[in-house]
C-alpha cells in the first residue's frame, strides 16, 4: 500500500531556455507570430510570465532566439560538394524551414543581437561562396542575390489564398471564370494550360528559379577569373 504522504503527480520538467523557445515556435506556427505573447507562452508552460524573464531577457531576446533556432533547422553548405550544389541543397532547406515556419519571414532583419546559429550559416555560406573562387564583392552580391530570393519567393508563397493541389485548382477556376479571355488572353491561357494542369504545384517554381539564379551567378564568376 503506498503511503498517504506520497503523490503519484509526474514531476513537472526543468524549464530552461530551450523550452522556452521551442514551445513558442509551436505556438507561432500554430497561431501565428502575433498571437504569441509572454502571458500565453506562460500558460503554454504552466508557469507565470515572469518565469520567463529567468531565460529570455525580453520578448526580442526571445524572438532573436526563435530565429535562430530555426536557422539552426538549415543545411549549412557542405565542404564536400563543389559551390552550386552546396548552395542549392542549402537553399532549398532554407526554403523549406521557411514554409514550416512562414511567421520567421518577417523577422529576418528585426534581430541586432543574432544567435550563434545564424552567425555560423552566415559565415559558412559567405565561405562557400569564397572556396568557390568568388572574390569578396562577388561573394557579397551573390549572398544577397540569393537569400532575397529565398526570402522574397516565401512571402510570395505565404500570401497566396491556396496551399494544396485542391485548393489551387479550385482557386483557379474562379479566377478563369472573371478572366474573359479577349481581354486577358495570356493569363487565362496561363491559368487554364498550366495552373490546372495535375500536379500543379506554386512550390516547385522555386527550384526553377533558383537554378536560375546560381547559373548567372555561376556564369559571372568565371567571367570574373
Amino acid at each position: 500500500m503506498a503511503s498517504l504522504g506520497k503523490t503519484t503527480a509526474e514531476p513537472r520538467t526543468r524549464l530552461n531556455r530551450d523550452r522556452v523557445l521551442h514551445t513558442a515556435i509551436a505556438l507561432a506556427d500554430a497561431n501565428g507570430i502575433e498571437a504569441l505573447t509572454m502571458r500565453r507562452l506562460g500558460e503554454e508552460l504552466g508557469v507565470e510570465a515572469m518565469s520567463l524573464y529567468n531565460h529570455v531577457a525580453n520578448k526580442d531576446d526571445l524572438l532573436n532566439g526563435m530565429v535562430d533556432a530555426v536557422f539552426g533547422e538549415i543545411d549549412l553548405p557542405s565542404h564536400s560538394d563543389t559551390w552550386k550544389i552546396a548552395m542549392r541543397k542549402r537553399s532549398v532547406s532554407f526554403h523549406d524551414a521557411l514554409s514550416r515556419h512562414p511567421w520567421a519571414i518577417g523577422l529576418r532583419d528585426s534581430g541586432t543581437q543574432p544567435g550563434p546559429a545564424t552567425l555560423r550559416h552566415h559565415d559558412r555560406v559567405i565561405g562557400t561562396f569564397r572556396n568557390g573562387g568568388f572574390s569578396l564583392a562577388l561573394a557579397a552580391h551573390a549572398f544577397s542575390a540569393v537569400d532575397s530570393y529565398i526570402y522574397g519567393f516565401a512571402m510570395q508563397e505565404k500570401s497566396l489564398p491556396f496551399t494544396t493541389e485542391e485548393e489551387t485548382a479550385v482557386m483557379a477556376q474562379i479566377m478563369l471564370a472573371q478572366l474573359p479571355a479577349d481581354e486577358y488572353p495570356y493569363l487565362a491561357e496561363l491559368t487554364a494550360n498550366h495552373v490546372l494542369q495535375p500536379g500543379y504545384n506554386y512550390s516547385d517554381e522555386f527550384t526553377f528559379g533558383l537554378d536560375c539564379m546560381l547559373d548567372a551567378l555561376e556564369r559571372e564568376s568565371q567571367a570574373s577569373d
